[in-house]
């Protein structure tokens, strides 16, 4: 690794930057679809040279349950397994992509980054990369990390969010769901009930964004001071399953920032009916 290779140190970088430095990290294809279907395939077909496919479902959460929400972190363990058997080593500099919107490959860089691992996500994603690709399946060698646990300090469950609704004004709630689905317009996956939590504010991950790349930093900054995610005592991120969310809280960690991730998000506080809800633009 060069002396002026940054990367990782910013949760962001761009295609110029990676590619000065492509053999300094750890390419991470993150490609998701809900229904599960695209994503190993997209990568399969062409993804950029070396990268190794992270599964969603089974690399970055664990068995979804109805107090963990469709995909709640995975044990420590399991975590460090997974990436381990893909060949991400503790010291790696691991740069995490998809085509966009960069939902599912932000999860992976906040959770790398949670664990004090240099980590990015690629701004733009495949779209635009105008370097070589190559077909996908690139394996790298299998190594043992080390497990580390999740900072409680970066995490909130479900009583803590309860408890939180109980003091109003004690944190700011970011919904980074769709508009549609914080109101309670659009149906959510698996049929569970529509609308947000009490008091949240719609604050969609895709916003982030202007032409596919991260957006200005000044215009996410002005954002951000309206959702007064700026001046909150605590920010707490969540979407339907904690994935969503964690884009961003990349964003207000460039921001200077320190969020909380919800991982339950509303896949697990809609599984008991009688937990209070809000629809409606908020």
């Amino acid at each position: 690794m060069t002396p002026e290779h940054r990367i990782g140190l910013e949760p962001f970088v761009g295609p110029e930057e990676l590619g000065a430095h492509l053999d300094a990290v750890v390419l991470a294809d993150v490609r998701w679809s809900l229904d599960g279907t695209q994503g190993r395939e997209q990568h399969v077909t062409a993804t950029l040279p070396g990268a190794v496919f992270v599964d969603l479902d089974s690399d970055l959460s664990g068995p979804p349950t109805a107090a963990g929400g469709r995909h709640p972190l995975p044990s420590p363990e399991a975590f460090a397994a997974a990436l381990g058997a893909l060949g991400i080593g503790d010291v790696d500099v691991v740069v995490a992509f998809d085509h966009g919107p960069s939902v599912a490959p932000a999860r992976l860089v906040w959770m790398l980054r949670s664990l004090g691992q240099r980590a990015a996500l690629l701004d733009g994603g495949l779209s635009t990369w105008s370097g070589a690709t190559a077909p996908g399946g690139a394996r790298r060698q299998a190594v043992e990390r080390t497990v580390l646990p999740w900072p409680g300090e970066l995490l909130i469950d479900t009583a803590g969010v309860v408890d939180r609704l109980a003091v109003p004004g004690e944190s700011l709630l970011l919904d980074a769901r769709g508009a549609d689905r914080f109101a309670g317009i659009a149906p959510e996956p698996g049929g569970v009930a529509r609308g947000h939590l009490p008091g949240a504010r719609s604050a969609p991950a895709s916003d982030n964004l202007a032409g596919g790349r991260l957006a200005d930093l000044e215009l996410l900054r002005a954002r951000y001071r309206a959702l007064g995610a700026l001046d909150a005592p605590e920010v707490i991120a969540y979407c339907g399953s904690g994935v969503a969310a964690c884009l961003d809280l990349l964003v207000l960690e460039r921001l200077g920032i320190q969020g909380r991730l919800y991982p339950g998000s509303w896949s697990a506080w809609s599984a008991d009916p009688r937990r209070p809800v809000a629809t409606g633009a908020g």
